[in-house]
């Protein structure tokens, strides 16, 4: 998920841990059991690329920071009973590199990436601009 924002930070046990340093991209990845190396570049092209910023940029035209935060929550699996199932989503020795990858492709690309902490229980902070938030799917 791929959200334009104005301002975001992320907090673990109340210590800021990534935070965008300005109006930038704020990206939920959620990892499934069939993601790889190609899935990875695919993403971190899309986000990298797409043109959702003002003056319809990219973040690359802009400069735009990301907070990349990893969200196994968005393969909840809801419509049957009351508690969601995460089986659809990846396990952590699996997804972690995975998130680490993205955004060191991220990177590669020539943005500036904060995260968050693989695992962790984090609150997240933001001002979504526009709103504008995007599915993204690879």
């Amino acid at each position: 998920m791929l959200q334009r924002a104005t301002s975001a930070r992320v907090l673990v046990e109340g210590q800021e841990v990534g935070r965008l340093s300005r109006a930038g991209l704020v990206v939920l990845l959620g990892v499934t059991h069939s993601d790889g190396p190609d899935q990875v570049t695919a993403m971190a092209r899309k986000i990298a690329n797409l043109r959702i910023l003002a003056g319809e940029r990219s973040a690359l035209d802009a400069a735009a920071p990301v907070l990349l935060i990893s969200q196994f929550t968005l393969y909840a699996e809801t419509t049957r009973g009351r508690r969601p199932s995460w089986s659809a989503a990846a396990p952590g020795p699996v997804a972690e590199p995975l998130v680490a990858a993205t955004a060191d492709a991220l990177r590669e690309l020539g943005l500036s990436v904060s995260t968050g902490v693989f695992g962790a229980e984090m609150a997240v902070e933001l001002v979504n601009d526009g709103p504008m938030t995007l599915l993204l799917e690879v």
